[in-house]
């Protein structure tokens, strides 16, 4: 997954699919979409009802919501890490490089927190908000639905080197994006059906500038079209849209866009353009819509159970930003 401008990042039409996958453990225990049946049984619900209020106020939160739980998960596991301010004693991964002036959505994290703070003090964790975040946003904006595991605990600490590190940027080929997901244990269809929440959200002119002068592998006209936005020097923030038709729903036009070399990232058009492996999944996904929301929905589960703190490992954080 490749987000807004470092992957990965990534939605009514919801077409409801069920997905389960096999559960990371640790010594301390296993997620369970019951975890908070008994403790706090209205927590989705909840967190559901910021997540919408927030993206009818501005849509593109639904993608960032998405991106920082991609980005989350893929340094050091899915604990809530990308969320903590820098202290006195780390520096964190706010201003990693995939990060910095990039990663949006903290202030809504913030909101639901607080939320779920009223309604049942010290209990869900910053990681479990962001997995169930991600569902909502990736839902109300037209995609699929999925069970989420729930039961994480929320690290201590945060590093912004294995953010810099962990995160493929938008300038990676094929070999540097599967190693990259290979890492995390998922497989090469992980990564093509993941990347696939570029279907929503923005990019920054930073992202795609050497895309639009130097590849081969793209459509002219589009690459033109860019140009007038992105200059070769300056206008850095101009944001263009990842997909280039519907970049507020969450469909599988972004595989379409792959086909007809209009993909924005050199990181995505490579999906399609550097084996012959990946590109008959991204042809899969262009043609059937509910082959790659079933995927999706699966792919995304499993990127959700990376390496949790689970048990009595980390903590719950009374407030994201900050540990207790």
């Amino acid at each position: 997954m490749a987000a807004c401008n470092y992957h990965f990042l990534l939605f009514v039409l919801a077409v409801a699919v069920t997905a389960s996958a096999q559960v990371n453990t640790t010594s301390n225990g296993t997620l369970s979409p019951d975890f908070y049946s008994s403790t706090c049984p209205e927590a989705s619900s909840i967190v559901q009802k910021v997540v919408i209020a927030a993206i009818k106020n501005e849509t593109r939160v639904g993608a960032s919501l998405l991106r920082l739980h991609f980005h989350d998960c893929f340094v050091n596991g899915c604990d809530g890490s990308v969320l903590l301010d820098d202290n006195a004693t780390f520096v964190g991964e706010k201003t990693s490089v995939p990060n910095n002036n990039s990663a949006r959505g903290f202030n809504v994290v913030d909101q639901i927190k607080a939320a779920l703070e009223q309604a049942c003090p010290g209990v869900v964790s910053c990681a479990d908000i962001l997995a169930l975040a991600s569902r909502h946003s990736v839902v109300y904006l037209g995609g699929p639905s999925w069970t989420v595991q729930l039961g994480r605990r929320d690290s201590t600490t945060a590093s912004r080197s294995a953010s810099n590190t962990s995160i493929p940027p938008p300038t990676s080929n094929l070999s540097a994006l599967i190693s990259s997901y290979s890492a995390q244990g998922l497989s090469v269809q992980d990564l093509v059906t993941l990347s696939g929440a570029h279907t929503i959200g923005l990019t920054r002119c930073t992202s795609f500038r050497a895309r639009i002068y130097n590849d081969s592998d793209i459509d002219p006209s589009f690459a033109k079209s860019l140009q007038r936005i992105c200059p070769r020097n300056g206008s850095d923030n101009v944001l263009a849209r990842l997909d280039l038709q519907t970049p507020t729903f969450f469909d599988n036009l972004y595989y379409k866009n792959l086909v007809n070399y209009k993909g924005i990232l050199h990181s995505d058009e490579e999906l399609f353009n550097g084996s012959s492996t990946t590109a008959l999944l991204v042809k899969r996904y262009a043609t059937d819509n509910s082959v790659f929301f079933k995927d999706f929905a699966k792919a995304i589960v499993k990127m959700g159970n990376i390496k949790p703190l689970t048990g009595t490992s980390g903590e719950v954080r009374i407030n994201c930003r900050k540990v207790n």
